[in-house]
């Protein structure tokens, strides 16, 4: 099975991330560009939806099996490619121009939970799975574009609780704080998901263009970002 597939239904494209508990790696995620790549360039799909082949995670972030050995080699190259090329899949998400939607079918973690941040729209599971940032515990302070996708999506003082705390929040409370736009059981949830996107029938070139209009801080973060806690000392896992 590919690490990242996807189908078309009618006007929408379908990708599924079978990455296990979807961690991001630099195998993963060029899996994926790719994927976004044949989307965008081979199909004509106007919205796009994102979830999870795993019954439980829709995905849990960095992988840390991958990367620590790389921080404790003090491989700084090697690290700040593996960060470039992350914020390389949030500005893809973000600036599809496609309506993208994630289908959070599980837990969204750490950098799981910042991608969803980058989609216009997300629908949870209201069964199972928290949404939570607990960079604080890991010792890995967010980057500027993490930041703005997070603030992006999260009410401000609710982003502050959650980043100094590294608490957990349900689907009925994401909704409550307007993070999620919808909440569905399980069984409901990729209907629920796809009945939306098949209404969103907006043409890519218009999308796109209000995208650059909005998200021109956004991208301003990803690209002249740095990674010097890396050097420094203060990436602490």
């Amino acid at each position: 099975m590919a690490l990242v597939e996807y189908a078309l239904d009618e006007n929408v494209a379908i990708i599924k991330l079978n990455n296990g508990e979807n961690r991001f790696n630099p195998d993963f995620i060029r899996a994926y560009l790719d994927v976004m790549d044949k989307v965008e360039n081979e199909t004509s799909a106007l919205t796009l939806i994102v979830t999870s082949a795993h019954d439980k995670i829709f995905s849990n972030g960095l992988d840390l099996d991958w990367l620590f050995p790389v921080i404790q080699k003090k491989d700084v190259k090697t690290a700040k490619d593996f960060f470039y090329l992350l914020n390389i899949l949030y500005k893809r998400t973000l600036m599809s121009p496609m309506l993208t939607i994630a289908a959070v079918n599980g837990h969204a973690f750490a950098g799981g939970a910042i991608y969803t941040c980058a989609f216009d729209f997300r629908f949870m599971r209201s069964d199972r799975g928290f949404f939570c940032v607990p960079e604080v515990d890991l010792g890995i302070p967010f980057l500027p574009g993490m930041l703005a996708l997070l603030n992006r999506a999260i009410p401000r003082q609710k982003f502050e609780e959650l980043q100094f705390t590294g608490k957990r929040l349900t689907a009925a409370e994401c909704v409550e704080n307007n993070i999620v736009t919808k909440a569905c059981h399980i069984n409901d949830l990729m209907n629920e998901t796809l009945a939306f996107a098949k209404s969103l029938n907006k043409r890519r070139a218009v999308i796109l263009e209000m995208k650059k209009r909005m998200h021109g801080n956004i991208l301003h973060a990803i690209e002249v970002e740095d990674v010097p806690y890396i050097e420094s000392g203060t990436f602490n896992i």
